[in-house]
Formats: structure tokens, C-alpha cells, sequence
């Protein structure tokens, strides 16, 4: 394999608004044909509410509430609705170029986190035809069927490169998650990495670090024969 041309920057945990700054950063600087780069962090509690969510319909407790569990609300600009991040989830913010090819990068989110998934011990991870994110099997609660995700995924491309990017539910405390309806889905609960791991009765779930290492080598062989190009470099030389 040849070496990644995009650098991993385990920036360990930091809250919303700082890596917030930092993704634009670094969003600045591949826009004007830097070398792209993955962030890899956790975040203390906070909901996040994308483009389809400026109302926060979906939050279905008090802002009072949140105030109150130090959670705070921001609004930012990647698609999809609204999302919860915590300790235990591994965020991963890939600023790399996109262009117009914003599918085709989505699917290679998804196939990195699946792989990912796989070397932790999770083979049936999958995506879920017309929705974002990543899936493992669907669990029946009380007769009805649910569909479990585990990984939610939300992007924006600005300047022909991508900013945020996918957060893998690790160890996640999944209640929290009971605050929101996730990402504005009814008939899918949240899981995490470790929840399955109890509930199928595996043994010892990996921990945030052994996570973090196999979502860096599944990126760095996922998108081995990327196309790193931005588009308006595309013509520039002699």
C-alpha cells in the first residue's frame, strides 16, 4: 500500500466550538491545495442541528432542560437533521476534496466505517438503503422491529472540499440519545459498539482506543485510489 496523503490528527477530547474552528482550519487550507487531513475526536455533550433542523423539532426536551445538563445547541452547516455527540463516540471529520463527486465520497464514508466495524468484531455492519449512516441488524423491542444504527453521517462541501464528516458510537451513554428524535428518524434506536457487544454476549467491547486504530486503517485503505484533486487545480501546470 502507499503511504495515506492525508494526515490523521488524533486531537483527543475537545469541545464543539474549538473543533469547530479547527475543521475550518483546516478546511482553509486544503481549499487552497494543502494536504487534506482526518480529525479524530471526542466531544463533551452537545446536540448538533443540521441543515434540516433550524427548528429543532426533533429535540424533544426543553432547552431549559439542556441548559440545566450543561448540553449545549449549536447550529451548524452540514445536511441532516439532528444529531447528539458525546464522550464514547468517535467523530471523524475528513476535510478532503470532493467537488461534485459528493455521493460517491459518502459512500466511501460509509464503506471505511463498515470496514471499521468489521475488524472491531461487528461483521453484519452495513448502510441502510436511502438513508445516511451505518447499520448493524434490526433488533424487535415489544413486537415491532427497529432498525439500530450505530454510525450517523453529515456533510458539507464548501469550496469544492468536504467539512465534518461521520461519528462511530463507541461507548457511547446511548440515553442521551432519548433526548433527540436521531437525525429526525422514528422506528431506529441508536447502538453503539459496546451495546452490542452485551447484548450479543461478546465478551469485553474494544475501547476508544482500539476504535480509533481501525477507523484510521480502514480510511487509509478505503480511500487508497482517491482522487485527491481539487477542481481548480485540475488544469494548473504548464
Amino acid at each position: 500500500m502507499k503511504a495515506a496523503v492525508f494526515d490523521i490528527l488524533d486531537l483527543g477530547r475537545v469541545p464543539y466550538r474549538d473543533a469547530w474552528a479547527l475543521q475550518r482550519e483546516h478546511h482553509a487550507r486544503v481549499a487552497a491545495g494543502g494536504r487534506p487531513a482526518l480529525l479524530l475526536v471526542e466531544h463533551p455533550p452537545v446536540l448538533t442541528l443540521g441543515r434540516k433542523a433550524r427548528e429543532g423539532s426533533n429535540i424533544i426536551v426543553t432547552r431549559e432542560y439542556l441548559l440545566d445538563q450543561d448540553i449545549e445547541v449549536l447550529e451548524v452547516e452540514r445536511g441532516g437533521d439532528v444529531t447528539y455527540h458525546g464522550p464514547g463516540q468517535l467523530v471523524a471529520y475528513a476535510i478532503f476534496p470532493v467537488g461534485r463527486r459528493v455521493q460517491d465520497f459518502l459512500r466511501l464514508l460509509e464503506a471505511a466505517t463498515i470496514a471499521a466495524l468489521q475488524t472491531l468484531g461487528l461483521p453484519d455492519a452495513r448502510p441502510n438503503p436511502g438513508y445516511a449512516g451505518v447499520y448493524v441488524d434490526p433488533r424487535e423491542v415489544n413486537g415491532l422491529s427497529y432498525d439500530q444504527k450505530i454510525a450517523s453521517f453529515g456533510v458539507a462541501v464548501q469550496k469544492n472540499v468536504a467539512l465534518h464528516g461521520l461519528a462511530l458510537n463507541v461507548t457511547t451513554n446511548l440515553q442521551h440519545f432519548e433526548l433527540i428524535v436521531p437525525c429526525g428518524l422514528s422506528g431506529t434506536q441508536m447502538t453503539s459498539v459496546e451495546r452490542e457487544y452485551e447484548l450479543r454476549g461478546l465478551g469485553q467491547s474494544p475501547d476508544m482506543a482500539a476504535a480509533r486504530q481501525a477507523l484510521s486503517d480502514a480510511f487509509s485503505t478505503t480511500f487508497e485510489h482517491y482522487d485527491w484533486t481539487l477542481p481548480e487545480f485540475a488544469g494548473a501546470g504548464s
